[in-house]
């Protein structure tokens, strides 16, 4: 009788903890994004000819199958964030490394998603072969057109646009003086721009900053891009980063009127790398949510209503993924939440995506 009470009791108990699972399964499944009528931003931007991407970092596009689930569905064009960069892609002077850039480009493929290649000329990610090189002025300029004959040739034809040079203006309004700017001057510039386009003639170069607004700084990379257009430099766009909160401009207005003069030179903007930090709002938790989500909506209402804006990109989608963790510390600064449940911000940007269909 000991041993039958024992094993009904045993039974008795796994029935509970089943029924306990079961009920929580239930109530709190695998997180998941919502589905808002069965169309996400990629379907409403294909319907405007517009592209709507984000960041993507290689370790949770390969181990996170809700990461691969929600870039796949909701992006129609990618930037890896950081693998494309010069130290990743050449960490020694003859040896390249493509592995895990080959990787998301293959993932984009597969999923019909557009890449953007960021950056091949930039002051931060250099390996230090090159920062503490001591290379003369023609051995730099070696060194960097071969960097970008190689890499541009290896994804000619997979690539639908390149950030050629990354920052070149200082928040003063002068060129940056970067180790490229000081070796070789001002001309590396159009250098690189002639290298890529020879590399590839069908993809879209562009220079990029945080050159939004009207400020000096903006005033002079649109000087720049004026003046590389006068001297017949292949120049398509310029790149507007948009880490609002962060260096970046604020006023949407501002943004605006900044695009229209690009569009008298014949120029594309593209928002290349925008988030916004719930922090920089003042209010509840919730008033911070709706303030992002507003910034999100109007910078996405700007780049539709612009003649020549097609192109909004952030620099990641998820809390759970964002580089301000730890460069700033910023907080929560994307679409969707750290569970990858859509944010007031992702439901302001698909309704300014459905209004326009």
């Amino acid at each position: 009788m000991k041993l039958r009470s024992f094993i009904a009791y045993i039974l008795v108990m796994l029935a509970i903890v089943w029924s306990i699972s079961s009920t929580s399964i239930a109530t709190n499944p695998e997180p998941q994004p919502t589905d808002l009528a069965g169309e996400s931003l990629r379907s409403l931007a294909a319907k405007r000819d517009f592209l709507i991407g984000t960041a993507v970092q290689p370790q949770p596009l390969q181990d996170e199958p809700t990461y691969r689930e929600v870039v796949a569905r909701e992006f129609n064009i990618i930037i890896p964030e950081n693998h494309t960069k010069f130290s990743r892609l050449h960490p020694e002077r003859d040896r390249y490394d493509f592995t895990q850039a080959d990787a998301i480009v293959q993932f984009a493929k597969e999923h019909d998603i557009k890449v953007i290649g960021h950056a091949l000329a930039w002051f931060h990610a250099l390996p230090r072969w090159v920062v503490e090189g001591n290379f003369s002025r023609e051995e730099l300029m070696e060194i960097l057109h071969d960097h970008i004959q190689t890499v541009v040739d290896h994804y000619r034809g997979q690539i639908y646009a390149w950030d050629v040079v990354n920052e070149p203006v200082e928040a003063n309004g002068s060129l940056r003086e970067t180790i490229w700017y000081k070796t070789i001057g001002p001309e590396y510039i159009d250098l690189a721009l002639r290298w890529t386009r020879e590399a590839d003639p069908d993809t879209l170069l562009y220079i990029n900053d945080y050159a939004e607004g009207l400020n000096s700084k903006s005033q002079s990379f649109y000087n720049l891009a004026k003046e590389l257009r006068q001297r017949g430099a292949p120049l398509d766009a310029v790149g507007f980063q948009t880490h609002v909160g962060f260096l970046s401009a604020d006023n949407s207005e501002e943004v605006a009127e900044n695009m229209k003069r690009y569009a008298e030179l014949g120029l594309e903007v593209m928002i290349t790398e925008m988030d916004v930090p719930i922090d920089q709002f003042s209010g509840t938790p919730e008033e911070q949510l709706e303030a992002q989500a507003k910034m999100y909506q109007d910078f996405l209402k700007v780049c539709l209503d612009a003649s020549n804006c097609n192109t909004l990109v952030m620099w990641g989608f998820t809390d759970r993924h964002t580089w301000l963790t730890g460069f700033t510390g910023s907080k929560d600064p994307l679409i969707f939440d750290k569970s990858y449940q859509p944010k007031p911000a992702y439901h302001a940007m698909w309704e300014e995506l459905k209004k326009t269909e």
